[in-house]
């Protein structure tokens, strides 16, 4: 079959081997209550809100992969998307790699996902698959930047002051979300060639601009934030709950 006749079929995957640090200790940060409910349930139920998602690749924790397949088990999900649970690597690059590595033939466009982002309102992902869809070998989901950002010289010590070295233009700054949107072959290309440092990348997009292929961007959501701090959780109930009311459940 032809690369113009292939039927265009996308896969998730979201990385949910870390462990949450900036939440304090505890479950991993994936695994923590969101309105009675844990985030990575909210998350997966996001992306396989989007009809056109067929697969969701979920990479647990090296050795929690078969408490997050029960979890999954355990929970309502869309019976027309599949699911499958992977053992994570070390970085979070190690574990979308592993996840690629899970998907079967025939997926020719990959969504990458961070389980802290629970609450994607599904336009914003059938927005990333469309784009890809339509061409685009990399999509980001971004929003404007509300304040102003500096450039600083970090300190050799925490809490001591730093040097500002420069101001970019805020009008050409974006503060970027998932899920990002992919070619499959693209994205592969790019985890084959770039290679694994330090913590490895934080951002695939990044990763295939380092390819030198062109990575566009469409409008995010302000519901897409990354659940990171205790703050976090209290906007995120706040969501949640306003979203009960106008659903009227």
């Amino acid at each position: 079959m032809s690369d113009e006749v292939r039927p265009s079929r996308t896969a998730v995957v979201i990385p949910a081997a870390g462990r949450g640090v900036r939440l304090g200790p505890g479950a991993p940060k994936a695994l923590r209550a969101l309105n009675g409910t844990p985030m990575l349930i909210h998350a997966v139920r996001a992306m396989a809100a989007s009809r056109a998602v067929s697969l969701v690749v979920v990479v647990a924790p090296s050795d929690g992969a078969a408490e997050v397949k029960n979890l999954l088990d355990a929970h309502a999900l869309p019976e027309r998307t599949d699911y499958l649970v992977v053992p994570g690597g070390e970085t979070r690059q190690e574990s979308v790699h592993l996840g690629l590595k899970a998907l079967p033939e025939g997926i020719t466009t990959v969504l990458v996902h961070d389980a802290a982002r629970p609450l994607v309102p599904v336009d914003t992902v059938d927005a990333v698959i469309e784009a890809v869809r339509d061409g685009a070998v990399a999509v980001v989901p971004a929003l404007p930047v509300a304040d102003t950002v500096k450039e600083v010289e970090p300190a050799e010590k925490p809490g001591d002051p730093e040097q500002v070295v420069a101001t970019p233009v805020r009008a050409r700054l974006r503060a970027v979300q998932t899920p990002q949107g992919f070619d499959h072959d693209t994205l592969v290309n790019a985890h084959a060639t770039i290679a694994l440092t330090g913590e490895g990348a934080t951002d695939d997009a990044g990763m295939v601009e380092r390819l030198g292929a062109p990575v566009v961007v469409v409008p995010g959501h302000e519901e897409a934030f990354k659940v990171t701090r205790p703050l976090d959780l209290v906007l995120a109930e706040a969501v949640l709950a306003r979203r009960r009311a106008n659903d009227g459940f």
